[in-house]
């Protein structure tokens, strides 16, 4: 998962600072919010490897620091253990967005579910978004197959977008699964006009990291950029633990 530019300049930043605590905790974090006042710290902690601290931020990114604070990084740490590569940063990664995305009340999305589902995936769409409709167009596929399909908005254009005023029809809609399949197949819906998550799911996506639709998260946090093809989306969603 990549970080924005801004997040880039504090660590350059931060290289010619000054420690400003002996506890590690309180140096990271007061170098870091003097920078940025309003960075979304969760938590820090050691990492698994010696002299390297872990800041974990909403959302589920994660940067890297020195114990005094002078020095922070951002990229994937690695361990080599039992003739095996695991990506530590991905693995925590996967555990912030799965937190966020869970505390997503299902009552605010648009589900296609099967019978008896096995798993489920969540989706982050935009309904003028040429591969969202494709993949729509293999949901009952992905129910035959256990999936359970869990929409959530992020209007590629932002707030007030065309793709933003029919995702609000959607959600707005009496029946927001009919209306999802029309809008997928590029049928004009009314104006919706009612109180909807489209904003803050929108806001939801680009804190974890969404940076285009589909992107897909399975149930354990895993983030698919893109678009797959439902018996390829349906391994990957079984398989996740």
């Amino acid at each position: 998962m990549r970080l924005t530019p801004l997040f880039a300049a504090v660590a350059f930043s931060l290289a010619s600072g000054t420690a400003l605590s002996a506890d590690p905790d309180q140096a990271i974090r007061q170098n870091l919010t003097k920078l940025q006042p309003d960075l979304p710290i969760e938590a820090i902690a050691e990492s698994p490897m010696p002299g390297l601290y872990q800041i974990q931020l909403k959302g589920g990114r994660m940067l890297y620091a020195s114990a005094d604070g002078q020095f922070v990084m951002q990229g994937y740490l690695f361990q080599l253990k039992d003739d095996k590569t695991i990506n530590l940063t991905e693995e925590a990664e996967k555990v912030g967005v799965a937190k966020e995305i869970n505390a997503i009340p299902v009552s605010e999305m648009v589900v296609f579910a099967p019978k008896e589902p096995k798993t489920h995936i969540t989706v982050f769409t935009d309904t003028d978004c040429g591969y969202c409709q494709k993949l729509h167009s293999e949901v009952p596929e992905l129910n035959r197959r256990g999936v359970e399909v869990r929409y959530v908005a992020f209007p590629r254009q932002g707030v007030g977008s065309h793709g933003y005023n029919g995702l609000v029809s959607v959600w707005c809609a009496k029946d927001r699964q009919e209306a999802m399949n029309k809008a997928k197949s590029r049928q004009e819906l009314p104006p919706g006009n009612c109180e909807n998550p489209v904003a803050k799911q929108f806001q939801l996506g680009q804190m974890v990291g969404v940076q285009g639709t589909p992107a897909i998260v399975l149930a354990n946090g895993q983030m698919i950029p893109g678009y797959q093809p439902a018996p390829q989306l349906a391994k990957l969603a079984l398989e996740a633990k």
